[in-house]
């Protein structure tokens, strides 16, 4: 055994990476073909840069929260196998870049001494669960979300039907009906809500789902509006399994879970996910333990070992603005949360280890990273509030205006990422900089965000926005233009409700300052009695502002500059890679039979294990991978998992006495017409096992079929 893994006390994950070890050496020496190994690697946070021979690690922190403790493990681990640099996700997650791929497996096994993981961090998994960053110390929240949150997160983590879905899913917990958590864009997407049933108080949450942002956004359909605490696992695992069943594969952009809802309906789907509720093995009183009604999660309040005397700073200026913009009053009276603004979510790890200092001595161990790409401080006592201040300043993280106008939210783009067309994080900087410079009393407006993503695929989730952008390109003149296409008026609402930014116009990227201009200027001139952003924008039209914008499009008068992207010194080129974030298509007929054998030795290791769902879905996994590897070698191209059975009673009815089947669709769905039991499991294991084996030697002896 490495040594690296000599420390790790949970034997699942020690295999877990052992075999992303092994995974890597056999890719390497050509017994494992590029798109297989990718899916592998996604689905352990491991992703392709766009810079050659080095990777981006996601590291996957649920609902964002760290410790002291996991912050410096994170920091040690940048500074070991990357650059000393963190960048905090708009999901929650933080991301290192620039790491060799044979050095992953240590890397990971390093974070795992303080339970930080990295599995199924991208990938076509059950992603990140996200929440919202002041549960538990939100003044206006029924309960803390947190726990769920985390429960959500470890039940879905290694489960077997979240491993090889059509493309990924994401989860939200928003702590309050003010939603920001944006449940509306999410395939799960949960609101807390209170019901008396007979005098008494039940918890529970309205369910929304099938959203999504990218580069076709849906806004998630109201599921439940009001499904019961423990019911919110077995209807996600329940739903998780209809998707991996029906959903599209084939053609990676129509594969989300919102497209099939979209196809079947969103009474069909609840009506689906009823009928599989059979087959989840999820037991209500031994399963649902939320940590002794999340007794882990309070904060255990001991004394603050600095205090401050509470101090005249009426003069300082820049702290009052602070104040103001950044610190709240928790629901816990007397105690603070305060935001601390990280610009586009990038800062060091000589910043973090500080930090984390700062937080020993005046806060709660307990940081949570936030989707505005900023960090969150709880339970700090209002006489240390400017001492928490200038130390934040010393380490340049004293920025005011937090979830502001001059709070811009962008994605890596071009830095990094291979799908990226044009900049988004120098555009983000220079905004903010126009903002403070030009409009500073805008730094006190959270009514308009501001979102920039490098590519239309949504991760700096510019369809949100009020003001959004996304990369994109124009040719003039035989030269390509780095370009921003605009996107006015999206945003939430509240309780569930938002709305999708839309196009307006497209722009050269080095006018998107004037496009900002141009935009404050006309709603300052324009808008009615503190008229909202949206308001006004629905009030003018889209029309209206596609006008006003329309002079900034002129390429006649571009300048020599123009043609160079934002940070960059070079003419502008498009550099596209192979995108990784959804995942790919496994359909070699080489690998599938394998694979069905791995599987059916995970459903026997499960079965051992007592974990009898989990045995009987890995078992079902061998059977679809098997069906899968007999169409194609009989030239029958497959898309979903409903598409392998339905055409493999089509195609393959005259062979079903190879395999002992009169139906292969009544065999292979026994799954969901039997409880998880001990029994049935054992009995389905042993019929996909004979199945499997049978499968090979038929391939092994083509002319038989």
């Amino acid at each position: 055994m490495k040594s690296y893994l000599s420390e790790l006390e949970n034997p699942i994950v020690q295999q877990d990476i052992i075999d992303l070890g092994r995974k890597i050496e056999a890719h390497k020496n050509g017994e494992l073909n590029d798109d297989k190994f990718r899916a592998i690697r996604l689905a352990r946070g491991v992703y392709g840069q766009r810079q050659p021979g080095v990777q981006m690690i996601r590291i996957k922190l649920p609902f964002g929260k760290v410790t002291t403790k996991q912050l410096i493990r994170i920091s040690d681990v940048s500074d070991e196998y990357s650059t000393g640099h963190l960048h905090i996700t708009t999901r929650q997650d933080i991301q290192i870049h620039y790491v060799s791929l044979d050095r992953t497996p240590e890397l990971w096994a390093n974070l795992e001494k303080d339970d930080v993981t990295i599995r199924e961090a991208c990938g076509n998994t059950v992603r990140n669960v996200t929440a919202s960053s002041i549960a538990g110390i939100d003044p206006n929240e029924p309960f803390d979300v947190a726990p769920y949150a985390d429960l959500v997160f470890r039940y879905f983590l290694r489960k077997p039907f979240g491993q090889e879905l059509g493309r990924k899913i994401k989860v939200s917990f928003s702590s309050s009906e003010a939603d920001d958590a944006f449940s509306f864009i999410h395939d799960f997407g949960f609101i807390p809500k209170i019901r008396i049933e007979e005098g008494v108080e039940v918890k529970g949450f309205k369910l929304l789902v099938g959203g999504g942002l990218g580069a076709q956004p849906f806004l998630a359909k109201v599921a439940h509006e009001f499904l019961r605490e423990e019911e919110i696992i077995p209807f996600i695992e329940a739903s998780i399994r209809v998707f991996d069943r029906l959903g599209e594969r084939n053609s990676r952009a129509k594969a989300r879970l919102k497209y099939l809802i979209s196809k079947i309906g969103i009474e069909e789907f609840i009506n689906l996910t009823d009928i599989e509720r059979k087959a989840v093995q999820y037991n209500h009183e031994e399963d649902f333990k939320l940590y002794d009604q999340q007794a882990e999660f309070d904060v255990q309040l001991e004394e603050v070992k600095t205090k401050q005397d509470l101090l005249d700073v009426s003069d300082d200026v820049k702290y009052n603005e602070w104040l103001k913009t950044n610190v709240f009053e928790q629901k816990q009276k007397g105690y603070f949360g305060a935001f601390v603004k990280v610009l586009i979510g990038n800062f060091t790890t000589k910043q973090a280890r500080v930090l984390s200092e700062i937080v020993s001595k005046y806060a709660a161990d307990d940081i949570r990273f936030t989707i505005d790409q900023s960090l969150l401080l709880k339970f700090i006592r209002p006489e240390n509030l400017y001492a928490l201040y200038t130390e934040l300043k010393e380490i340049k993280l004293a920025y005011s205006g937090f979830n502001s106008v001059a709070d811009v939210t962008a994605c890596p783009g071009t830095d990094t990422c291979n799908l990226g067309i044009s900049d988004s994080t120098n555009v983000a900087k220079v905004i903010e900089s126009v903002v403070r410079d030009e409009y500073p009393d805008l730094i006190y407006n959270q009514d308009v965000k501001i979102k920039i993503s490098g590519c239309m695929n949504s991760c700096g989730q510019h369809g949100l926005a009020h003001i959004g952008f996304h990369g994109s390109s124009l040719k003039v003149n035989g030269l390509t233009v780095p370009a921003l296409q605009v996107l006015l008026g999206g945003g939430k609402i509240g309780d569930g409700v938002g709305r999708v930014a839309e196009k307006v116009i497209k722009v050269p990227s080095k006018r998107v300052l004037n496009v900002i201009r141009y935009l404050f200027d006309d709603y300052a001139e324009g808008q009615l009695d503190e008229e909202l952003f949206n308001d006004y924008y629905d009030r003018r039209g889209n029309k209206y502002f596609y006008d006003l914008l329309k002079p900034l499009t002129d390429t006649a008068t571009l300048k020599p500059e123009e043609y160079i992207d934002w940070g960059h010194e070079d003419q502008f080129s498009i550099a596209i890679g192979v995108g990784e974030c959804a995942g790919v298509m496994i359909d070699l007929v080489a690998t599938l039979i394998y694979d069905a054998e791995e599987k059916l030795d995970s459903a026997l290791t499960a079965l051992a294990e007592g974990r009898f769902a989990d045995s009987i879905y890995f078992a079902y996994s061998s059977g679809i991978h098997t069906a899968k590897a007999l169409l194609l070698d009989q030239k029958v191209q497959c898309n979903t998992q409903a598409g392998i059975i339905a055409d493999f009673d089509k195609h393959l009815e005259s062979k079903f006495g190879d395999f002992n089947l009169t139906n292969f669709a009544e065999f292979i769905l026994q799954i969901n017409k039997n409880e998880p039991t001990k029994e049935f499991a054992e009995s389905y294991y042993v019929q996909l096992d004979g199945f499997v084996k049978k499968a090979k030697e038929t391939r092994m002896q083509p002319e038989s079929m």
